[in-house]
């Protein structure tokens, strides 16, 4: 007589779980804790994070659809490594497509979004003074799509999102965390020549804070060490143990 395996079930739906797995790797990529080029293999972060394959897999599939992560075919996933010459591509065209947002801005410019800039910088301002990093390079993109979102042109919005996509990596492998609060100083500026309504002034602030970030980055040709994960993932592990006890209890 034969005995049957059971079959093996797929994952149960749980958004929650999906969005906790998923905050916790951007989060270790925003804080410059995963180098540039390193391997993001299923099977470690299932064990790591005690969750089924088929949920990392899903969580890395939607990283890398945000081109927050590689998508390798055959491969896997891996943390960008960026070239010299992706860099200067993309910054240059946050230079090009930010003068035009902020010749626009300056003509509809009015008190009730300049107080909604002024606020934002202060949250920026207090990442930067806590030293959070992760907290830091979201707000500082999220800034830029203030900006871009005035203008209600879903076009451009959707452009600078894939932009900043790709450079909040290039910032988060490549910029020492030391250099947040310059970011923050430079925001404020861009905030003043808007106030002004000095479009020219506004332009070329904003291009000197583009070119200064390039410049910050200390780009790297050669793969990095391969970081221990579950060093990484560390704390993370423990707060999905916390979020999965929750969950249980609340059903």
């Amino acid at each position: 007589m034969t005995t049957t395996q059971p079959k093996r079930r797929p994952a149960k739906a749980n958004p929650a779980i999906d969005q906790a797995v998923y905050d916790a790797i951007f989060r270790a990529i925003l804080e410059g804790k995963l180098k540039a080029g390193t391997k993001l293999a299923e099977q470690p972060l299932a064990e790591i994070f005690a969750v089924s394959r088929e949920r990392i897999r899903k969580v890395l599939t939607r990283l890398g659809a945000e081109r927050r992560l590689e998508m390798i075919p055959n491969r896997g996933a891996r943390v960008p490594q960026p070239t010299l010459e992706d860099i200067r591509g993309v910054y240059e065209a946050h230079r090009i497509l930010e003068a035009g947002i902020v010749r626009q801005l300056v003509e509809i410019m009015d008190d009730a979004f300049l107080a909604r800039l002024d606020a934002h910088l202060a949250e920026e301002r207090l990442a930067a003074a806590r030293g959070d990093r992760a907290a830091s390079v979201k707000l500082s993109g999220a800034f830029h799509l203030l900006l871009v979102d005035r203008l209600n042109n879903p076009d451009l919005s959707r452009f600078l999102r894939d932009l900043l996509s790709r450079s909040s990596v290039m910032v988060s492998v490549y910029e020492s965390a030391s250099q947040s609060v310059c970011g923050v100083d430079e925001h404020a500026m861009i905030v003043e020549a808007l106030r002004s309504r000095d479009a020219a002034r506004a332009v070329e602030v904003s291009r000197h804070h583009f070119l200064h970030v390039e410049e910050r980055l200390r780009f790297e040709g050669e793969t990095a060490a391969a970081p221990d994960l579950a060093a990484v993932f560390g704390q993370e592990k423990a707060r999905m143990r916390s979020r999965k006890a929750g969950l249980a209890s609340s059903q």
